[in-house]
């Protein structure tokens, strides 16, 4: 009667929603300040003052019914056209208005655009660690997750183990940097040999691979530079979102971009256009669109991250725990002082952290500490995570 496969997903456990409601029913039991919640990727820096001011300036001088009336489907023109600015500003000439599709933030455009470029036994290669929700997005459609290793202790991308993975099946590649949950900022190196590989692939296969760059958290990086993959690789879908840049997750604002000398331009642009359709995924909020176009390059508080991940790292490597230095986003992986990071992650609740561990991100012997908190909730975990470090024997 119902989908198997559909009540499967529903049923799975989604653990990082599952430790911040635990966290949220022990901040009730115990206090606040006695819980130390780094589960969820939630921003805690607020919004730019920008957002605010422009949103009282519309629902104050704009007309009350057309900030909430339907826009095209894709978006209003003057939302697409603002961001295909913004992205001709500050990358060149890679991405049109048309080409543009305003979504329910980066997750909107995944479904939509692997909905749209994938067949039923297309094969889909997703590198580890990998944001839990890919492997969800992939096999809805019948499509193929192949799960491809990176290096090993850096998370750099491997090409030759891309070239172990792809076949005459591959149909699209995502990369997401920078990373959740590693943090890592994939090298332009690394970056030009997996797309000069992808590209001789898919001349020697005759049709195109697909490139997506997940990139919800572009703007979150420290000093690293992020590489712009439409100058690396002409096939190539951006799925970008505004809830880490400008601090707006529960609003869900993000967008599709496809690359204007993509092969097959107006195929892709059609079949995108026709998952949203089939998924409802049309029409993003008026309001917040409108908001976008006049903030569509601000930034939130990246250096108050910043200073996050120097005070976590450092007082984690200095109790003895081992970790990946981050470079963008706002996530520390850290090495499990047990082969497997569930059994860490049990036995930090019993001192009130709260971390995720890397089994539904393919790595099981590492966890994953967000960093996106209050200041003093990193400085108030430091005597927990001491005594789990003393637990465990870990020394500097």
């Amino acid at each position: 009667m119902f989908s198997q496969q559909l009540i499967d997903f529903g049923r799975k456990p989604n653990v990082i929603r599952e430790l911040s409601a635990y966290a949220g029913r022990r901040k009730q039991e115990i206090g606040p300040e006695n819980v130390f919640d780094f589960s969820i990727g939630s921003p805690n820096v607020p919004a730019p003052p920008q957002v605010h001011a422009a949103m009282l300036d519309l629902l104050t001088n704009a007309d009350p019914v057309a900030i909430h009336a339907y826009t095209g489907a894709s978006g209003a023109l003057e939302t697409r056209q603002a961001i295909a600015d913004s992205i001709t500003r500050r990358f060149g000439h890679h991405v049109d208005p048309e080409g543009v599709f305003v979504t329910a933030g980066a997750s909107g455009a995944l479904a939509m655009a692997l909905k749209g470029l994938t067949n039923p036994g297309d094969e889909v290669i997703i590198f580890k660690p990998h944001y839990m929700e890919y492997l969800i997005y992939t096999e809805a459609y019948g499509a193929v997750p192949v799960v491809v290793s990176t290096e090993e202790g850096s998370f750099q991308l491997d090409p030759d183990k891309l070239e172990a993975a792809i076949t005459e099946k591959t149909r699209v590649v995502i990369l997401n940097s920078p990373n959740n949950p590693a943090g890592v900022v994939y090298t332009a190196d690394r970056l030009r040999a997996v797309t000069g590989l992808m590209a001789r692939k898919q001349r020697e296969y005759g049709h195109p691979i697909f490139l997506l760059s997940d990139e919800p958290y572009r703007e979150l990086s420290y000093g690293a530079e992020v590489p712009w993959l439409m100058d690396y690789y002409d096939n190539t879908l951006v799925c970008y979102s505004y809830s880490k840049t400008l601090s707006i997750p529960g609003e869900r604002m993000g967008y599709l971009a496809i690359c204007r000398r993509c092969a097959c331009f107006a195929d892709v642009l059609d079949a995108c256009a026709g998952a949203a359709r089939a998924l409802g995924h049309i029409c993003a909020s008026n309001l917040y669109q409108r908001v976008i176009t006049r903030c569509v390059d601000v930034v939130a508080d990246v250096d108050y991250y910043r200073q996050n991940r120097d005070l976590l790292v450092s007082g984690l490597e200095d109790m003895g725990f081992t970790c990946v230095r981050p470079d963008g986003a706002f996530y520390l992986f850290l090495k499990s002082p047990t082969a497997d990071s569930m059994e860490f992650c049990q036995k930090a609740k019993e001192y009130e952290v709260m971390v995720v561990p890397g089994h539904d991100f393919g790595v099981p012997d590492y966890l994953r500490v967000s960093y996106c908190v209050a200041r003093e909730t990193i400085e108030r975990s430091m005597p927990a995570f001491r005594k789990l470090a003393d637990f465990y024997g870990l020394k500097k």
